[in-house]
């Protein structure tokens, strides 16, 4: 009888990837955590428990089928873990990198319940599909059979491209319009490149061009095209926009300069630094960080990224302001344990009352310095008794104000949905009161014949993975249109 290759999780630690050395990782952008030799995957793929229930699968929004790609990969078979692994995710390579398995598989798997250390299952999942690219397995879509019908993706971003690749799939003609000069969205443009490198992005988005889908980028829709000229090209539309209106700050001060977006600020970066595009705003220092007091206000994974970012800038110093305690912070706490090893310091129960600013150091010959920010007034918190769902409002502690010291602040306090409707100049796109496009749960299905919309600008700000399962939910429901569509024809 064959040596059960499996359930080596008692004899079998946890070990992830050896991670760098916070005072090298911080001098980059390159990821932080190494590769997985072959043989030590094959270990920590070993330690799965293969349980009747996998707790991992199910708390997996796209309920990847994980205990059976990692006895693939136990038993040396990466090839049959990859066609596994892809057959449910569109990006198992990027799912690995930044998913918040503390909070999705890895946190639910029964071993970790049982107190021996969850399965590396993220690990794991990156190492079978960069073994993938390395060995030519992952090839270009190409369809069994083509077909005449048209799908035009508003949103280049993991949502839009999930839906792409279904529809390719099944022969569908695709184009994809985005506002930006790259494809990926967030991916690209949002999340920095110790977490994702870019060329792990860019590969994807050349697979896409050569299975056949083309992209019209540089494109604001409502501007460069109409929305109703996307819908009279194509035999349906699919909306996948994210949402990309920050949540804004009050107070006295709260115009000042040297206040600025996340998302201007994670842009520009990626842009300079991955990229190596010129961009001016980085350049001249108003979204660079070099050898300033940086201040970041926000608590979730976005926030995180500004924080971890302008200490590989060469801020001068970094601190986090997030209004609750560290145990009830929305960002991934093993985040916040890579940006504490890299030396940002977390302010707990604070939130900004206002800013002070003074005039720029000008030329004589400007008439009117620009004020800028110099310091945040910050109000310390406390937790108050638990509301409905258990979660303990912030209170301020009065008399408790005071100024920290700033020369950039950073507002991440989370992104809202643009209103489409004006923007687009569409009648009868409904939004839910939030400013979400109101779609049909599961299918996408909006307001309007043969529009569907799907990811954040549904259900708001939220993972990558949930945009990729509703785009290929979506796009299942869209080829049962498709096909009812024509059905009618033929019957006319």
């Amino acid at each position: 009888m064959a040596k059960q290759p499996m359930l080596k999780f008692v004899t079998v630690p946890r070990d992830m990837p050896e991670k760098r050395d916070a005072s090298v990782r911080k001098q980059d952008f390159s990821e932080i955590y190494a590769e997985f030799a072959a043989a030590k995957a094959e270990e920590q793929s070993a330690r799965c428990s293969q349980c009747g229930v996998p707790y991992c699968q199910s708390h997996c929004p796209l309920h990847n089928n994980i205990p059976d790609w990692l006895n693939l990969t136990a038993t040396h078979r990466l090839e049959e873990a990859y066609a596994v692994s892809q057959s449910t995710n569109t990006f198992p390579e990027i799912c690995g990198r930044i998913c918040p398995q503390d909070r999705l598989c890895e946190g639910n798997c029964v071993i970790e319940q049982s107190g021996h250390g969850t399965v590396t299952i993220g690990a794991v999942e990156k190492y079978i599909t960069d073994t993938a690219w390395e060995n030519g397995w992952v090839k270009p879509i190409v369809p069994d059979m083509e077909r005449d019908q048209s799908v035009g993706i508003i949103g280049a971003g993991p949502g839009g491209l999930a839906a792409a690749d279904y529809l390719r799939r099944a022969g569908i003609q695709v184009t994809i319009y985005d506002r930006y000069d790259r494809a990926g969205g967030l991916m690209t443009y949002g999340i920095p490149g110790f977490k994702l490198e870019k060329d792990v992005v860019m590969r994807r988005i050349r697979q896409f061009e050569e299975s056949g889908v083309e992209f019209v980028l540089n494109c604001n829709v409502g501007e460069d095209l109409s929305f109703d000229a996307i819908r009279g090209r194509h035999d349906a539309v699919l909306i996948a926009t994210g949402v990309y209106k920050s949540r804004d700050l009050g107070g006295p001060g709260a115009e000042s300069q040297g206040i600025v977006r996340a998302i201007d600020y994670l842009t520009a970066s990626n842009r300079a630094s991955n990229f190596g595009d010129t961009v001016e705003e980085f350049e001249s220092g108003e979204l660079n960080a070099n050898g300033k007091k940086v201040v970041v206000i926000g608590g979730g994974d976005t926030a995180m990224d500004c924080v971890r970012t302008a200490v590989r800038q060469g801020a001068e110093s970094v601190k986090l302001l997030y209004r609750r305690d560290r145990q009830n912070m929305p960002g991934s706490q093993r985040e916040v344990a890579n940006a504490e090893e890299e030396g940002v310091d977390f302010v707990w129960l604070s939130a900004p009352l206002g800013f002070s600013s003074g005039p720029r150091s000008a030329e004589p010959s400007d008439a009117s310095p620009l004020s800028a920010v110099h310091g945040v007034t910050v109000q310390r918190m406390r937790l108050g008794a638990p509301d409905a769902s258990g979660r303990q409002a912030p209170e301020v502690i009065e008399g408790s104000d005071y100024v920290e010291d700033a020369d950039l602040v950073i507002k991440a306090l989370g992104f809202e949905p643009e209103d489409l409707p004006k923007l687009w100049n569409t009648d009868g796109l409904e939004v839910t009161r939030w400013g979400t496009i109101r779609a049909e749960f599961g299918s996408g299905k909006t307001s309007l014949d043969g529009v569907f919309a799907v990811g954040d600008i549904v259900r708001g700000a939220s993972l990558v993975v949930w945009a990729i399962r509703d785009g290929r939910d979506s796009a299942t429901a869209i080829l049962d249109y498709l096909d009812g569509e024509a059905a009618a024809i033929a019957a006319e």
